[in-house]
């Protein structure tokens, strides 16, 4: 057993130009992003030359061990992958009646190019199976590794609550595939499929993996960055298209929490290998509440937002929007493809509002965000049709996959040294000033696009508009230097070192100066019976800290996942949600304490 006194260190920063023929024109090198001053920068390197383009899409390199079929009339290459007839026992929903007729469908044609993965082979009735994405992933992995280096690895993540294997890829030209290797360039994690009812992330990333591989258009960005994909973070639910996990949780909303297993194989990747970014594929209806609400559907392909929480550094918002959004929008654009900021609206048939994507901070969007990475959410237009427009579908996946891709390579040293002063000035703000415990959207106004779905006619509706671009504070607190955790709280702790943060155990029993915590009203939460939103009021005061008892320090870099855990009156506390028992087992800590603390795992 090693005794220290307190003193956490803060672990240092981690330290091709993208040639799909699908990708809009090379990023704008300059930017409007002030940063703090700097030490000169080292001579960026030039970017790799561009793959000449096929024409007229995409020419898709064929699949391991499979000849190209012969060209068809257009023109396009079409490589056979996969069967054409679902295996025995496949799980095949029935496809949904269109919410909208061919004047309306005629909206969303085919791009010029094919996808080919086993779900998207021609007269299949439904998409990639767990088997064949392990398959799919196992035979780019088992190539050996190219001239230039260039190294895939397939990663057992974890295993869903039906016991299936969740797993991603690792595509490098790193001397090895695990983290430590990794650290000379950025990584960018790829995640497809956390609802299981939306696959087009899921096959658009079986594409980009091939692509990624010796020999693929991608591979030349490898030079620069390094990628892991998982492009399907809930087989379960994939298996039977079921939004949520096998047990109903909504993975998507358990990234602080991490109650499920799919959620902590999610939290241990971006812990182990520290992505600079992140892109989450997703889905969103193309009818649903919008059309019960303004009898029209959704026009726009893609819907896009980065991290919109309270406590998000400043530079990560500015990085996604400048460095990130801005060239996916016009990306998109080029493909003759149309998005707006991701919104829902809720079930009400009598409230028109219409909301971005919230300010929840166990959202994988926005605890990514936490985590002091670039934190993209892009839903494809589809989650109620089925099989209609896939193509369309994940041709608009592709295409925002690139320019994030893209946005890494040609930003890298930007993003590093951003992402160096993140996490110097997060850890510097440990017992000064405040930290919000609760924000909300800035209500407005804005222009929806929407299509009449019989006549197939444009329609502009202006709606009430909840933006999370600009979040009002309704509760802060001064931010505290850390906080105590009881020795019983085992769960909790294992969580937040899940979640990446540095928990201390002390070895010695002391006393520190602290806020407790005293509730003052109880309100109920709406659909979760299981869940305790409290009014608290902190009291100051001297309190005895027991040895074996737990200290997290806010002089680290993902501080702010802390203060959302922590906090009892948060939106994503873990007294909340019952991940700590009792307002007595977590204090606040005033001043930096006197302890001695234990090295523990």
């Amino acid at each position: 057993m090693t005794h220290q006194t307190f003193a956490p260190s803060l672990p240092a920063a981690a330290p091709a130009r993208l040639a799909l023929a699908c990708a809009a024109a090379l990023l704008a090198a300059c930017t409007s992003t002030p940063l703090p001053p700097w030490p000169a920068p080292a001579p960026r390197p030039t970017a790799p030359a561009p793959v000449p383009r096929a024409q007229p899409g995409v020419v898709v390199p064929p699949p391991l061990g499979t000849a190209p079929a012969a060209a068809p009339s257009s023109g396009v290459t079409v490589m056979p992958l996969g069967q054409a007839v679902p295996p025995a026992g496949l799980h095949e929903a029935p496809e949904p009646v269109l919410p909208y007729g061919p004047a309306a469908a005629a909206h969303f044609p085919d791009p010029a190019m094919r996808y080919d993965t086993p779900g998207l082979a021609e007269g299949r009735r439904a998409f990639t199976t767990n088997a064949e994405l392990a398959g799919w992933l196992q035979r780019l992995a088992a190539q050996p590794p190219a001239s230039g280096g260039t190294r895939l690895a397939v990663l057992e993540l974890g295993r869903s609550q039906g016991d299936t294997p969740i797993e991603g890829l690792v595509a490098t030209r790193a001397k090895g595939t695990d983290p430590a290797s990794l650290e000379a360039r950025p990584t960018v994690v790829l995640i497809g499929q956390q609802h299981g009812d939306e696959p087009a992330g899921s096959e658009a990333l079986l594409v980009i993996a091939r692509e990624l591989a010796p020999g693929g258009l991608l591979e030349p960005l490898l030079d620069r960055i390094n990628v892991v994909l998982v492009p399907r973070a809930n087989p379960d639910g994939a298996a039977i298209g079921q939004h949520a996990t096998a047990n109903g949780v909504d993975m998507n909303h358990d990234h602080l929490l991490l109650t499920t297993p799919e959620a902590q194989a999610l939290a241990r990747l971006v812990r182990n290998y520290r992505p600079i970014a992140v892109l989450d594929a997703h889905e969103y209806p193309a009818a649903g509440n919008f059309l019960a609400k303004f009898h029209a559907v959704t026009r726009y392909d893609a819907l896009l937002q980065y991290a919109t929480t309270a406590n998000e550094p400043e530079f990560i918002t500015k990085a996604a929007r400048e460095w990130f959004r801005a060239p996916m929008v016009d990306a998109l654009r080029t493909q003759g493809l149309t998005s707006d900021w991701y919104a829902t609206t809720s079930a009400d048939p009598q409230d028109l509002r219409v909301s971005m994507g919230g300010a929840q901070p166990g959202t994988g969007r926005n605890a990514n965000g936490l985590k002091n990475a670039v934190s993209l959410l892009v839903a494809t237009r589809g989650a109620d049709i089925g099989r209609a427009h896939i193509q369309r579908r994940v041709h608009t996946q592709v295409t925002a996959i690139a320019s994030v891709l893209r946005s890494t390579v040609e930003r890298a040293a930007d993003l590093e040294k951003v992402r160096s002063y993140v996490a110097r000035d997060v850890s510097a703000q440990a017992c000064h000033g405040q930290v919000t415990l609760e924000a909300a959207p800035t209500p407005g106004q804005h222009d929806l696009a929407l299509i009449d779905p019989g006549t197939g006619a444009d329609r502009t509706v202006r709606v009430e508009w909840d933006s999370s671009l600009e979040l009002r504070t309704l509760k802060a607190r001064a931010r505290p230097c850390g906080y105590w955790i009881a020795p019983t709280e085992t769960t909790a702790v294992e969580r937040l070192r899940l979640l990446g943060l540095q928990v201390m155990r002390v070895a010695e029993s002391g006393s520190v100066l602290a806020d407790t915590y005293t509730e003052t009203a109880r309100r109920p939460a709406p659909g979760a019976d299981d869940t305790v939103n409290v009014e608290v009021t902190p009291t100051r005061a001297a309190i005895d800290v027991p040895a074996g008892s737990y200290y997290v320090p806010l002089n680290q870099p993902l501080a702010n996942l802390a203060v959302a855990a922590l906090e009892p009156d948060t939106q994503g506390s873990y007294f909340a949600h019952r991940l700590i028992t009792s307002l007595s087992d977590t204090a606040r800590v005033m001043a930096t304490p006197s302890l001695v603390f234990e090295e523990s795992e």
